[in-house]
């Protein structure tokens, strides 16, 4: 029989689900792990707590169903919007991802509207206003406020696409996640040159 496995990257934990064919649920699993606020309004986690909870999860389903590996069809992966997660050139992480509910980079979203001409032409080219939990102020505040960091970033994706990235090796993501990033055009359903371009980011991010 064929399972399928779906795995859920929360801000708390890290759920894992194995069920049949036919949908009937074989197993689950909840693997929790930490929430880091180095400073007031910050939150932070560490890409390698996802990464060895979905492991565990994993192996624990497998383990209560007694299902062997090679009779797992597929897997799918969902998880936390807007969670910032940078590899350097070697596919490292480059510093703990920022999370969705961080609130630094209020100046950075003023910033970001005044860069592209407005609230109004940042709607216009990305369908979102700019919020302090999306992808495009985290790199401007890295620009503005690590360098080393910004400097080593290679590929920029989120949470759920990194898990995806530790087992496959493919780097992606969807519409939904990357609707969420500022730098998505909605409407178009491609990336934004223009707003790439007026925020001076490496569009081969």
């Amino acid at each position: 029989m064929a399972y399928l496995i779906g795995i859920d990257v929360g801000t708390s934990g890290t759920k894992t689900l194995l069920a049949d064919a036919d949908g009937r649920i074989a197993a689950r699993a909840t693997v929790d792990y930490p929430l880091h606020a180095p400073r007031p309004a910050w939150a932070e986690q560490d890409a390698e707590d996802w990464w060895n909870a979905a492991v565990e999860g994993i192996r624990r389903v497998l383990n209560e169903a007694s299902v062997r590996p090679e009779d797992v069809a597929g897997i799918g992966v969902t998880g936390q919007m807007h969670s910032s997660v940078l590899l350097d050139a070697a596919g490292r992480v480059v510093r703990p991802p920022i999370l969705w509910c961080d609130g630094r980079t209020t100046a950075e979203c003023r910033q970001i509207e005044a860069d592209v001409g407005g609230r109004a032409r940042l709607i216009e080219l990305t369908g979102n206003p700019a919020l302090e939990g999306f992808t495009a102020p985290k790199l401007v505040w890295l620009r503005n406020h690590e360098r080393a960091s910004y400097d080593r970033i290679k590929t920029v994706m989120l949470p759920k696409d990194y898990i995806r990235y530790r087992l496959t090796g493919e780097i992606a993501t969807d519409v939904s996640d990357a609707a969420g990033t500022l730098l998505y055009d909605v409407r178009r359903r491609e990336w934004s040159s223009p707003g790439v371009e007026s925020l001076g980011l490496d569009p081969a991010w």
